[in-house]
């Protein structure tokens, strides 16, 4: 397993932010559970596009040790788990909705690959 040569310097608040929601796939998995609640596995893999297995396992176990989604258990046969957004999970929509706001003032995107989460927000209001 990959270990960091170097232990994470993590100086303001910002660097802090970028380290929990960076890279591709994290915001998208915060905006589908923001949506529909509590999903499984499956259907979570469903709503995501283009992400593998190992990809999505690997971005929830990230989300879930920094408290942003909780993972549920039941103890059933078939075993059942299902993942959904904490308080501070759910306290990042608002600020995903203003960064998707200032991106969609800027970025020109293809409406025939918008990711259906993408099509509800509501990010058109323009940039003041």
């Amino acid at each position: 397993m990959y270990e960091p040569k170097l232990e994470k310097d993590i100086r303001c608040p910002l660097e802090y932010d970028l380290e929990m929601f960076g890279g591709k796939w994290k915001s998208r998995i915060i905006c589908v559970l923001a949506e529909k609640g509590i999903l499984r596995y499956s259907s979570l893999r469903k709503e995501m596009t283009n992400i593998t297995d190992s990809v999505l396992a690997c971005t929830l176990k990230e989300l879930i040790n920094d408290d942003i989604v909780i993972r549920n258990q039941f103890d059933e046969i078939p075993p059942r788990v299902e993942y959904c957004l904490t308080k501070k999970g759910k306290s990042v929509i608002p600020i995903l909705q203003n960064i998707c706001r200032w991106s969609g003032a800027y970025f020109k995107e293809d409406n025939d690959n918008a990711l259906l989460q993408c099509q509800k927000c509501d990010y058109n209001r323009k940039v003041e």
